[in-house]
């Protein structure tokens, strides 16, 4: 089976009987392999009717749905559904069964033997990061987080090309819904999945989306396209109200402190000649030096008197605080600044050491940026290189 499968939507409708209405009127868009695409809309916009479409849960009235290029149309239900991962927001964990039962339900169903079964298993209790002790635990002796785990991993169970994510981290508390998405996006940055997923929250969908589909009412397509295009470039008043009026604001969670041009500093270290370090400051974007330890590590920007003999002291005009690192999601960076009540930070690289300067006016200019400079989200996962 192949690790990512593409999907695509041809003039797909969908009505009910009785209905006044489509709740699908005409959805065309195709997922790459490998990428995630979220489908986000207000209620009644056919999200969720969507979704089911792909694996048959529910039949299209007309146009297809091909996966990887073959209509899904032609394929029986049952042995559809074992190729398609599926995972919704109430878990919809077996109660009866045990962590390693849920887990192992569609490779029971594919025929698989008991020993690939559990090594299966155990190797993704391992890759949702879960020990392997869980295994034997029944759903009701599990945290909610640790439910929607295991729902992640039954999902992925027999490998499949598609995921489907139905509102999957909905009915989790904020604190721990953010640690799943995170969790989700490294998975997704080693696995590498077709992914749909749908939500109702569209920061979510800037989050986790390489491509968002927004459906108005009557499954209709008002756009789709790439987060940072859909903020930069709304197609109409719709989408416009719809991503909100901080539309330029919300850009900074899609790009790092490492993804813009930092401001250069002049970096000094007590017991260095002021002559110079006074000579640094003709090659740095400020007028004031920061004093950094003999690791590079920076101290505090330093007053006047520091400069006053022939050597540096160390005599402060403030902290270097907030210091802020350059794996940094923007909007973060921005909030401690702000919080710090200053126009700028040094910014460090992973041992620590001053790798330039964050200003208000980078982070300004960054909200320029052209959409194609942007990163996947898998590459914003905080505190980790895509690799993961």
């Amino acid at each position: 089976m192949k690790t990512a499968a593409t999907l695509e939507f041809r003039h797909v409708r969908k009505e009910y009987d009785g209905a006044p209405a489509p709740a699908i009127t005409d959805l065309s868009f195709a997922v790459g392999a490998g990428e995630i695409c979220v489908l986000v809309g207000p209620s009644g916009s056919g999200k969720t009717t969507a979704m089911r479409l792909a694996n048959r849960m529910l039949e299209p009235t007309s146009g297809d749905i091909l996966l990887d290029g073959r209509s899904v149309m032609a394929r029986k239900p049952a042995d559809l559904r074992r190729e398609i991962g599926y995972a919704i927001q109430q878990i919809g964990l077996f109660p009866h069964q045990t962590v390693a039962g849920n887990i192992g339900t569609v490779p029971r169903l594919l025929h698989w033997d008991r020993r690939r079964i559990e090594d299966r298993v155990f190797e993704l209790l391992d890759l949702i990061g879960l020990p392997a002790e869980m295994a034997r635990r029944y759903p009701a002796q599990l945290s909610g987080g640790q439910r929607q785990r295991v729902g992640v991993a039954r999902a992925l169970a027999a490998d499949p090309p598609l995921l489907l994510m139905d509102e999957p981290f909905g009915a989790i508390d904020p604190i721990n819904r953010e640690r799943l998405q995170n969790e989700f996006l490294r998975l997704q940055a080693r696995l590498r999945k077709t992914v749909v997923f749908v939500t109702h929250d569209i920061d979510e969908a800037i989050k986790m989306g390489d491509r968002i589909a927004i459906l108005k009412e009557g499954g209709r397509l008002a756009q789709y396209a790439p987060p940072a295009e859909l903020l930069m470039e709304p197609a109409d008043r719709f989408v416009e109200d719809f991503v909100g009026a901080d539309r330029a604001l919300k850009r900074l969670a899609l790009q790092r402190v490492r993804d813009i041009d930092l401001w250069k500093a002049a970096t000094v270290r007590v017991g260095e000649p002021v002559e110079q370090a006074r000579a640094k400051l003709a090659a740095a974007d400020l007028d004031i030096m920061l004093l950094v330890d003999d690791a590079a590590r920076p101290v505090g920007w330093l007053s006047e008197t520091a400069l006053q003999g022939e050597r540096v002291r160390a005599e402060l005009r403030s902290s270097a605080e907030p210091v802020v690192e350059l794996d940094d999601i923007l909007r973060d960076a921005l909030a401690d600044l702000l919080m710090a009540e200053t126009q700028y930070g040094p910014v460090v690289d992973g041992s620590g050491a001053v790798a330039g300067v964050l200003s208000i006016e980078a982070l300004s200019h960054a909200l320029t940026t052209e959409p194609d400079d942007l990163p996947s989200p898998t590459e914003l996962i905080p505190g980790e290189d895509a690799a993961g």
